[in-house]
């Protein structure tokens, strides 16, 4: 079983023409964007290499800097492409909060109304995190409701609210991991453990949203935090 899954996965180079293409559809320049920061910065170090006669040494170290770099503008032109094709989906910051690395634990639309406005809730250093999708006025008082219920099973954990959103005092869903990295660590590991084996007993108080949500969604993975 486990071997007929690994051959349904996409090889490397496959996955690869696949970002590539989703970057082409978000930005027609992307590509050409990434050749050019690639051959620029083998330029630039090859030039250096002349001036100081060291042209094969620099030649060897301009490849491997060129390679690196078309690869880290590869990859933030993929995570700016597939926010854009999540934007305005229903779940979207949940395919994007279940992107993120480290030890964090995501329970997609723990709360849900009949606008299909969305709960999150998120388990992290920092503590108990709920985080909204929807406009700011409907979205207040299902934060304010989860996080009375939430905080009967968590006492003394800090909780946070998040509306995920484009609207005044909302945080954008390509800024959203980030905003949850700068949270405060309040937790160590342990206790990190202990509140999610808590939560687990807290029922979903939400009727199944309308449509596909994004589970699948493959989210870069944004930094760890340390």
């Amino acid at each position: 079983m486990a071997k007929s899954e690994d051959q349904e996965k996409p090889g490397r180079i496959k996955q690869l023409r696949m970002i590539a293409q989703i970057i082409k559809q978000a930005n027609p320049k992307g590509m050409p964007i990434v050749f050019l920061s690639a051959v620029g910065t083998l330029a630039v170090i090859v030039v250096i290499g002349l001036v100081t006669d060291y042209l094969w040494y620099s030649l060897f170290i301009g490849v491997l800097a060129a390679i690196t770099v078309g690869l880290v503008v590869f990859g933030q032109l993929a995570q700016k492409a597939q926010y854009s094709i999540l934007h305005g989906q229903t779940g979207a910051a949940a395919a994007v909060l279940q992107g993120m690395r480290g030890n964090w634990q995501v329970t997609p639309a723990i709360a849900v109304n009949r606008d299909q406005d969305l709960v999150h809730l998120v388990v992290g250093y920092p503590g108990v995190v709920l985080v909204s999708e929807g406009p700011g006025n409907r979205v207040a008082k299902m934060l304010a409701a989860e996080k009375k219920r939430v905080a009967r099973v968590v006492l003394g954990i800090e909780i946070y609210d998040v509306q995920c959103g484009d609207g005044e005092g909302q945080v954008p869903l390509g800024k959203l991991q980030r905003h949850l990295m700068k949270l405060p660590r309040n937790l160590k590991k342990p206790a990190v453990n202990e509140v999610k084996d808590r939560l687990r007993s807290l029922p979903r108080n939400m009727p199944l949203p309308k449509g596909p949500m994004p589970k699948g969604a493959r989210m870069p993975r944004g930094p760890k935090m340390r």
